[in-house]
C-alpha cells in the first residue's frame, strides 16, 4: 500500500511541507470530484478491476514533483503501490518510466489528472530552468527565480527552480526586503527607502531595484550589499558592474530571454532573475499508461 505517512516523509526529504502539499492535493482531488463520483470510470470498469500503471516520459527534459505524485495516490488511492524509478532533478528521454503505481482502476483513472496535471507542470519549471542553468554554464552567474509563481504553488514551484539546477529568491515578503520604484518613489529616493527599510529590520537581507548607473551608486553608498539591475541592456549592466566594483551582490532582471543569457551572464552579474521559470514553464509531456491484467 501507498501509506500517506511514507508519502509525507518523501516530502519532507525534499524540503518540502507536507501539510501544504497534501491541503493542495485534496483541494486539487476534490475540484475533479465535484460532481460526487468519476462517471466514466465507474461506468466503464468494474468495481474489482485491479491493474498497473506506469508514468511514461513522451518529451526530453527534466523530472520534478514525483514526491507530490506519490501523495496523489496516497491520498486518492490509498490501496495502491506507488513506486519512484527516478530522482527528481534527472534528465529523462520519451520511452523512460519515472514512476509506476498498482492498485484499484478505477481509483487510479480518478487519480491521473490530478497527478499528471502536478508532475507535468513542475517538471516543465525543471526543464526551463535547466536550460537556462546550461546557458550561463561556466560563467559563475546562478540563475534565480522571482515571487512570480501560481498562487498557492510558491513552494512546489520554487522546488522544481532547485531540481532544475537553479536558486531561489524570497519566499515571501517577510523574509527579505526588496525596495522597488514605488517604493522609491514613496520614500523620497533610493538612500531614504534603504534606510528605512534597514531601520526597521536591521537584520533581514535587503536589496534595492535600480534602473540606472546613478541609482546603483548611491543605493551603495547608502551601504545597500544587494542591487536588483531592473531592465538595463547588456552594455550599461557591464558599466554598473565595473562602477560597483564588488560593493555589492548584482543581479539582472526585466525582460532577459534565453538567448541572451550567456551575454548577460558575461556583464559580471551574480544573479539572473528569471520569472518566466515559473510564469511561463511549457508542462512536460508525461503521461499515464495503464496496463490491465
Amino acid at each position: 500500500m501507498t501509506d500517506l505517512a511514507q508519502a509525507r516523509s518523501a516530502l519532507r526529504a525534499a524540503g518540502l511541507q507536507p501539510d501544504a502539499a497534501e491541503r493542495l492535493v485534496r483541494d486539487a482531488l476534490a475540484e475533479d470530484l465535484a460532481g460526487g463520483v468519476d462517471v466514466t470510470s465507474v461506468a466503464t470498469v468494474p468495481a474489482t478491476a485491479t491493474a498497473s500503471a506506469d508514468v511514461v516520459v513522451r518529451a526530453e527534459g527534466v523530472v520534478a514533483g514525483l514526491p507530490v505524485a506519490r501523495l496523489v495516490v496516497a491520498v486518492s488511492v490509498p490501496a495502491a503501490e506507488f513506486d519512484q524509478h527516478l530522482p527528481d532533478g534527472a534528465r529523462v528521454r520519451p520511452g523512460e518510466v519515472v514512476a509506476s503505481a498498482t492498485g484499484p482502476v478505477r481509483g487510479l483513472l480518478t487519480a491521473e489528472r490530478t497527478l499528471l496535471n502536478l508532475l507535468c507542470h513542475l517538471s516543465g519549471v525543471a526543464t526551463l530552468t535547466a536550460r537556462w542553468v546550461e546557458a550561463v554554464r561556466g560563467t559563475g552567474v546562478a540563475v534565480r527565480d522571482t515571487r512570480k509563481t501560481t498562487p498557492l504553488m510558491r513552494e512546489l514551484e520554487k522546488y522544481a527552480v532547485r531540481c532544475g539546477g537553479g536558486v531561489n529568491h524570497r519566499f515571501a515578503l517577510s523574509d527579505e526586503a526588496l525596495v522597488k520604484d514605488n517604493h522609491v518613489l514613496a520614500a523620497g529616493g533610493v538612500a531614504a527607502a534603504y534606510a528605512r527599510v534597514r531601520a526597521a529590520h536591521p537584520s533581514l537581507p535587503v536589496q534595492v531595484e535600480v534602473d540606472t548607473l546613478e541609482q546603483a551608486l548611491e543605493a551603495v553608498d547608502a551601504g545597500a550589499e544587494l542591487l536588483l539591475l531592473d531592465n538595463m541592456a547588456p552594455p550599461e549592466l557591464a558599466r554598473t558592474v565595473a562602477a560597483v566594483g564588488g560593493r555589492a551582490t548584482l543581479e539582472a532582471s526585466g525582460g532577459l530571454r534565453l538567448e541572451d543569457a550567456a551575454q548577460v551572464a558575461a556583464t559580471g552579474v551574480d544573479y539572473l532573475a528569471v520569472g518566466a521559470l515559473t510564469h511561463s514553464a511549457p508542462a512536460l509531456d508525461l503521461g499515464l499508461d495503464l496496463h490491465t491484467r
